[in-house]
C-alpha cells in the first residue's frame, strides 16, 4: 500500500511533467499551444515559411527522437500499452527503467512535432515503468510486481484525464486482465493519489467541456444500438488499417531505423499541410465537432484523416497512444451519424453532438473491447450522467460486433504479429495442462468402501480418509460413485433422514478417465466435493487411480518424480 501511494504520486507528477513537455514542444515546433485548432496559420517563430512549416516540424522532431528511441529504449516506439501488457503477462512486470525518460521525451517530441497520436499510451508506459522500477528496487516478487505496474498505469490515466475511477478499470481490464480484490485495492489507492496531485496542478473539472444533452424519445435507444454497431465497425477498421499502413512503411523503408521517423515525417507533414486538424492529439477539434461546428462531409474527412494520420505516425516509428485517436474517430463518425439521423427525424432525436459523444465510447470499445473502461472513462471525461444508458447500449453493441469481425484488438494484434499469444503468456500453464494426461499424474486409489456398509460404520473411515471422499463399490466390485464426509455427516445428523447405507448417500462426480488431459479434468475437480476425484478406466466401470489438487500442482511445478502418495486408512471397513 505504501508503494502504491508512492507510485501514484510519481505517476501523477509524471503526467503533469509529460503534459507540460507536450505543450512546450508544440509551442516550439508550431508556435501555438495546440496547432490543430489554429488552422492554416504560420509559425510565429518562422513566419516566412507560412503554413508550410508543418512539412518540416515532424522531420525535425523525428531527427531528435528517432536516434533516442533506437539507441536507448526500442520498446518506447509505438503506442506503448501492448508492451506493458506483455511485460505483465510474460516478464513478471519487468520494464527497463530508462523507458520512463525515453518514452516521455520521444512521445512529447512526436506529438509536439505534429504526430497525430494520443498521450494515454505514453503515460501508461511511463507510469508502469516507474512502478516496475520501484518493485525491482524493493525486491518484490513477480505477483506483486505486476500489481505495481498496474498501479503506475492507473495513476497515469487518472492524473492525465482527471479520471480516478477509469484509471483503475483501465489497469484491471487491459493490463492485469482480472479484478482480484487485493490488486484492485492497491490500484485504486494509486489512482486516488495520482488524481489528487493532478487536480492540484491541472484543476478539478471534466476533461471535455460540453453542452448538456438529453434524449427526446424512448425509441432512440434503438438508434444508439445501430450507432454502436456502425462505429464499432469503424473501430475495428481503424485497428486493421493501422497495421496495414505500418506494414507498408516496413516494406518501403530500407534505411537505418534511427532516421525512419525523420524521413517518414516528410510524408506526415504533407498530410498536416492538407489537414492541420490532425496536428497532435486534437482534442479542440473533437470538442468543436461535438459542438456542431462541422458539416457532414467535413466530419467524414476528419474521421478518415485521423485514421490515416495516426497510422502513418505509428508506421514511421513515432511514439504515442491510440486511445485519443480512437475517441477522435468515434466523435467524428458518431456526430456524422447523428447529423443524418437528426435530418431524418428532427423532432424525435437528440442533437448530433450526443451521438458524437456516444460514438467516442463505441469506437474505443470496438478497437479495444474494454467495455467497462469505455463506459466509465467517457462518463468521467465528460461529466455527463445523461449519456450512461445510451452509452452502455452502444458500447455493448460495439464490443459485440468487434468480437464478430476480429479475433484481436488494437492492443493484442501488435503482439500477435510478433508471435506472442497474450492469453498463453498470461496462463503459461495452459499448454502443460493440455499436454499432460490424468494417468501421468494420478495418485494411487484409496481403499474403496462397500455400498452396503451402514452409515454409522462408514462415518469414521470417511472422516479419516486423506481427501474426505472415498470411492464406493458394489458387491460385484464395480464403481458406484463416491461418498463424502459431508454427506455422511448430514445424513447422520438429520433425525428425519431415512438413509441407512453408503449407497443411499453416494454421489456420482463428473467422469474423468486416465486418458483425459489435465485441462479437461480441472473442471471436474473444481466442481467436486472434497479434494480429489476418482480416475476411471475407459468404460467407467472401475477406479484405477485418484486425482487431487496437489497432483496437478506438482505437474505445474515441473515435478517429474513419483506423485505423492495418500495417507493409508487406519482400518478397513469389512464388506457387508
Amino acid at each position: 500500500m505504501i508503494l502504491a501511494i508512492v507510485i501514484g504520486a510519481g505517476a501523477g507528477g509524471g503526467a503533469i511533467v509529460f503534459r507540460w513537455m507536450i505543450i512546450s514542444f508544440t509551442r516550439l515546433f508550431s508556435g501555438h499551444e495546440d496547432y490543430s485548432a489554429a488552422g492554416h496559420t504560420a509559425n510565429p517563430h518562422v513566419p516566412w515559411l507560412g503554413p508550410w512549416f508543418v512539412l518540416l516540424a515532424p522531420v525535425v522532431a523525428g531527427l531528435i527522437y528517432g536516434p533516442l528511441v533506437t539507441r536507448f529504449a526500442p520498446e518506447a516506439r509505438g503506442h506503448g500499452v501492448p508492451e506493458v501488457m506483455y511485460a505483465v503477462a510474460a516478464r513478471g512486470g519487468r520494464i527497463p527503467p530508462q523507458v520512463t525518460i525515453v518514452k516521455a521525451l520521444a512521445s512529447a517530441l512526436c506529438i509536439g512535432g505534429g504526430g497525430s497520436v494520443g498521450r494515454e499510451g505514453p503515460i501508461v508506459q511511463i507510469g508502469s515503468a516507474w512502478g516496475s522500477s520501484l518493485g525491482r528496487l524493493t525486491r518484490m516478487p513477480e505477483n506483486r510486481m505486476r500489481i505495481l505496474v498496474a498501479c503506475g498505469a492507473a495513476g497515469g490515466i487518472a492524473a492525465t484525464f482527471n479520471a480516478p475511477i477509469a484509471g483503475p478499470f483501465f489497469a484491471m481490464e487491459l493490463i492485469l486482465r482480472d479484478f482480484a480484490a487485493e490488486s484492485f485495492s492497491a490500484v485504486v489507492l494509486s489512482s486516488v493519489t495520482a488524481s489528487v496531485i493532478g487536480r492540484a496542478a491541472l484543476g478539478n473539472h471534466p476533461f471535455l467541456d460540453l453542452p448538456v444533452f438529453s434524449l427526446h424519445s424512448g425509441w432512440e435507444y434503438l438508434i444508439f444500438v445501430v450507432l454502436g454497431i456502425a462505429i464499432g465497425t469503424v473501430g475495428v477498421g481503424f485497428t486493421h488499417i493501422l497495421y496495414w499502413i505500418e506494414d507498408a512503411c516496413d516494406w518501403a523503408w530500407r534505411g537505418p531505423e534511427r532516421l525512419r521517423p525523420a524521413v517518414g515525417g516528410l510524408v506526415l507533414g504533407g498530410v498536416l499541410l492538407v489537414l492541420p486538424q490532425m496536428y497532435g492529439v486534437g482534442y479542440p477539434v473533437l470538442a468543436r465537432a461535438i459542438d456542431g461546428r462541422y458539416v457532414l462531409w467535413m466530419l467524414l474527412i476528419l474521421m478518415a484523416g485521423k485514421v490515416i494520420a495516426t497510422s502513418l505516425t505509428i508506421g514511421i516509428g513515432g511514439s504515442g497512444g491510440v486511445f485519443a485517436p480512437s475517441l477522435f474517430i468515434g466523435a467524428m463518425g458518431g456526430t456524422a451519424f447523428g447529423v443524418v439521423v437528426h435530418d431524418l427525424f428532427p423532432g424525435a432525436t437528440a442533437s448530433p453532438g450526443m451521438y458524437g459523444l456516444i460514438g467516442m465510447g463505441a469506437a474505443f470499445a470496438g478497437a479495444t473491447r474494454a467495455a467497462i473502461t469505455a463506459v466509465i472513462i467517457l462518463f468521467e471525461l465528460t461529466g455527463e450522467y445523461s449519456i450512461i444508458l445510451p452509452l452502455m447500449l452502444a458500447v455493448v453493441a460495439a464490443t459485440g460486433v468487434s468480437r464478430l469481425l476480429s479475433k484481436e484488438t488494437i492492443y493484442t494484434l501488435k503482439l500477435t504479429r510478433r508471435g506472442v499469444n497474450l492469453d498463453a503468456a498470461h496462463h503459461g500453464s495452459v499448454a502443460l495442462l493440455q499436454k499432460s494426461t490424468v494417468g501421468s499424474v494420478m495418485e494411487s486409489m484409496p481403499e474403496p468402501i462397500s455400498a452396503a456398509v451402514p452409515l454409522t460404520a462408514a462415518n469414521h473411515v470417511v472422516w479419516m480418509s486423506a481427501n474426505g471422499i472415498l470411492p464406493v463399490v458394489g458387491a460385484d466390485q464395480r464403481y458406484h460413485g463416491c461418498v463424502t464426509a459431508r454427506s455422511v455427516a448430514e445424513a447422520l445428523s438429520d433425525p428425519e433422514s431415512d438413509h441407512e447405507t453408503v449407497s443411499d448417500v453416494a454421489i456420482m462426480p463428473a467422469k474423468v478417465t486416465e486418458s483425459a488431459s489435465l485441462a479437461e479434468a480441472l473442471d471436474a475437480l473444481s466442481g467436486a466435493e472434497g479434494t480429489g476425484i476418482p480416475v476411471l478406466d475407459r468404460d467407467g466401470s472401475s477406479v484405477v487411480g485418484w486425482l487431487t489438487y496437489r497432483a496437478v500442482l506438482a505437474a505445474l511445478q515441473g515435478s517429474r518424480g513419483a506423485p505423492p502418495r495418500v495417507i493409508e486408512q487406519e482400518s478397513a471397513v469389512p464388506s457387508a
